[in-house]
């Protein structure tokens, strides 16, 4: 039986991935002080990404890297990412319809938001060269962030790695090794029609989980035979969530943000929970063949697959924290409906603001509390005496 090679996969969301620094905060203080990097292979996807390769730089000092990226998260400010002032707001949705309904402006980005703050946080933030330093150190086997390639529609992985990781080519999904940077990040994060797509090479890239069929798969490709996935879905499948035959319906028609939320929910959860479920098919389908058969060399092998997700609805969360917008930038979702409690699924992923970040990242704490049993196992730490 091969070594156990941990993977972490920390898929997108926006300001929801504030989630999953909680999580991982509450995964550092089960460690013993000073313990080494858990998770040898990193797998990032949107806010995921700056997530994924934040820790992969600090990976030299697990517990330094998640206090930093506490920190970040807990500090968010809406400005600090997007352009919230009036003069910006304003000047970015006369751009955005001049260019998408008038025919105005060909060349300029097809963005509702600015989001040109986010490249300067971004390289404030980070110091990318922790990247080379722990794969040098072997604290770190590979770290890989995905962004949608535009005009290839191949959901593209960019992966960092020690030794010789071969790149992979599937339907729609392909692995290219690259030196990653600020712009793969941005790629990756930049959400469609929200943000800008980012040039790579010479191709456009906008949010790594449109089109993203096999999120996990990346993980595995990197030499991973077990995965942490920690997800930003708003919606508990688990005890206490509600039973549809109790809800109670408005007869209202949804509103733009409604429609928005339940498109934004499709890109960044549904293809995760698909691909969850269907890995834990194949693990129960490669039980029932021996161990000697030819299948399990064809991708049948089993991988362990534990997962922490949000026990409270995100975008509940969302509205009660929606008056820490800016100002201009609630007027300009008002009209959608965002700032409406049935619009909340849209403003869970821009509220980047310290109140609700800091809600979800105390929020990531509790659930991997609540699952440390299953943590210390999966990650083998011993409990306290």
């Amino acid at each position: 039986m091969n070594a156990p090679v941990t993977g972490l996969i920390l898929s997108g969301g926006g300001a929801r991935a504030a989630y999953q620094v909680g999580v991982l905060a509450g995964i550092a203080d089960l460690l013993p002080a000073g313990a080494a990097n858990p998770f040898p292979v990193i797998v990032g996807t949107s806010a995921g990404a700056i997530n994924a390769v934040t820790l992969a730089s600090g990976a030299m000092h697990f517990g330094d890297a998640i206090h930093r990226l506490t920190a970040f998260w807990q500090a968010f400010q809406s400005h600090r990412v997007l352009r919230s002032d009036w003069p910006g707001v304003i000047r970015q949705a006369s751009r955005f319809v001049g260019h998408s309904l008038l025919g105005l402006g060909r060349h300029l980005p097809v963005a509702l938001l600015d989001s040109s703050p986010l490249r300067e946080l971004l390289d404030t933030h980070l110091d990318l060269r922790g990247i080379d330093q722990a794969l040098a150190q072997q604290h770190l086997r590979a770290v890989a962030v995905t962004a949608f390639g535009y005009e290839s529609s191949q959901a593209v992985t960019f992966y960092q790695g020690a030794g010789a990781i071969q790149p992979w080519l599937r339907h729609r999904r392909v692995g290219v090794p690259a030196a990653l940077t600020v712009e793969h990040l941005l790629a990756s994060s930049a959400i469609p029609l929200l943000f800008a797509p980012v040039r790579i090479g010479a191709e456009y890239f906008g949010d790594g989980a449109v089109r993203q069929s096999a999120p996990i798969s990346p993980a595995l490709h990197l030499g991973a035979n077990r995965v942490l996935v920690v997800g930003v879905s708003g919606n508990p499948r688990g005890p206490g969530a509600p039973d549809s035959s109790e809800r109670v319906f408005s007869g209202q028609q949804p509103s733009l943000a409604q429609i928005g939320g339940h498109m934004l929910n499709s890109t960044f959860i549904d293809s995760l929970e698909d691909d969850i479920e269907l890995l834990q098919r194949l693990n129960q389908l490669s039980q029932l063949l021996p161990e000697q058969s030819p299948a399990h060399g064809l991708g049948l092998s089993p991988v362990e697959v534990l997962v922490i997700a949000p026990s409270q609805p995100l975008d509940e969360i969302a509205s009660r924290h929606r008056r820490e917008l800016p100002a201009a930038l609630r007027l300009f979702l008002r009209g959608p409906g965002a700032t409406k409690t049935s619009g909340a699924g849209v403003l869970s992923y821009l509220l980047f603001e310290a109140g609700y970040c800091s809600e979800l990242i105390e929020l990531g704490r509790r659930d991997a509390m609540a699952k440390q049993a299953e943590l210390r196992r999966f990650l083998g730490v011993a409990p306290p005496l």
